[in-house]
């Protein structure tokens, strides 16, 4: 099985943590479509015939944009591709852009998957990030999903934000289990160099929190979930049975995936290629084979690093077996040997390395341990 990911770079606003690629402006939405669609026909191979059983609009806002431009690239995904049956089609959506008659209308083209960008419960908050919706749109946008037939949904918020809380943070977990909702994706603030947080913080206007106050409220995420038993399935992924993001598992488990669109990623199980953020360019060249992206082929080495920083980041781990197979005996004894270094960050099984609560909180860094220098064959 496979996933096909759509990029869709339009924001009605700039949310000043945002360091996706996006625009502000709409006005090349009609051209930019129509590259994305001639971008699916070129690469209607990419996915070596695997069957697709994930399609995943995400941005930007892809509810941003009429829902006929994401009805024609499903069209046009469904006339080149084999869809496996009832496949998840994920569309990521902004609380204000959540109306009933875009429900209506995004229903009737098979989207099944809402994953709705609430990031807060507290009016406070949402307005520091400048934020479109109000604390009341963000419960709203839920109830009324719900109310027009959708039932896996998802929402973002952010922990880690200054001058937020423990109890802040437990009032829009709090929210969150009120609503019933059955995943969740919970992100730390980041403040990424090229964004208006990361400006700020350049100019000393803003500080980030202290690690020590990060770890809390990471604790409070993990304990509250769990009481209310929620999968902690992977890092930032909180999910009931049946309900984690199918789309996402195939990134963490090294499936096969297409990427479309300005920015756009692509993994093929030998080589990742990834598409300009030049919207020009993209308009002109996708479709033509070439002029539109960058591509590189993996080692054996950042093949082995890309599976142990994906699975790592899982609650089923890395898995020595599978690590034998793929890779040699070699790398599963380093595995094992670096394993034994950090064992107070892991949990064992048979054959399975994985993430305590304490290494997963430092899970990038944890996973860097375990990787294998990409030059040292050549050395």
């Amino acid at each position: 099985m496979a996933g096909i990911y759509i990029h869709i770079p339009y924001c009605r606003k700039v949310c000043y943590y945002c360091d996706f690629h996006f625009t502000a402006s709409f006005r090349d939405v009609d051209p930019v479509i129509s590259a994305i669609i001639k971008e699916l026909e070129e690469r209607k191979h990419y996915l070596k015939g695997d069957k697709i059983d994930t399609i995943y609009f995400g941005g930007g806002t892809p509810s941003a944009v009429d829902f006929v431009n994401i009805k024609a690239i499903l069209e046009k995904i469904y006339g080149e591709f084999t869809i496996a049956e009832n496949p998840e089609i994920t569309l990521e959506a902004n609380p204000d852009d959540l109306h009933p008659s875009y429900f209506k209308n995004i229903k009737s083209i098979g989207i099944n998957r809402l994953s709705i960008g609430v990031q807060s419960f507290i009016e406070r908050d949402l307005k520091w990030m400048n934020r479109r919706h109000s604390a009341e749109k963000s419960a709203d946008s839920v109830k009324f999903a719900y109310d027009n037939g959708f039932t896996n949904i998802n929402i973002d918020l952010i922990y880690g934000i200054p001058g937020m809380s423990n109890e802040e943070w437990k009032f829009n977990l709090d929210k969150f289990f009120e609503l019933e909702i059955p995943h969740l994706s919970a992100y730390h603030l980041t403040i990424e160099p090229k964004t208006v947080f990361g400006v700020q913080k350049k100019k000393g206007k803003l500080t980030e929190i202290e690690e020590e106050a990060s770890v809390t409220q990471f604790e409070i995420l993990l304990e509250e979930t769990a009481k209310r038993g929620y999968q902690h399935y992977e890092i930032s992924n909180f999910a009931k049975e049946e309900y984690f993001s199918k789309h996402n598992l195939g990134y963490w488990k090294n499936h096969l995936y297409l990427g479309a669109g300005p920015s756009a990623h692509s993994f093929d199980g030998t080589s990742r290629r990834w598409n300009t953020k030049l919207h020009k360019v993209y308009i002109e060249k996708a479709g033509t084979g070439a002029g539109y992206f960058e591509e590189e082929v993996l080692t054996k080495e950042e093949q082995f690093n890309d599976y142990i920083l994906t699975n790592l980041r899982t609650m089923w781990g890395i898995n020595l077996n599978t690590i034998k197979l793929q890779f040699g005996e070699s790398y599963a004894l380093e595995t094992t040997k670096t394993a034994d270094k950090y064992k107070e960050y892991l949990a064992f099984g048979p054959d399975i390395i994985k993430l305590n609560n304490k290494g997963k909180f430092i899970a990038d860094r944890i996973a860097s341990e375990f990787f294998t220098d990409v030059n040292e064959e050549s050395e």
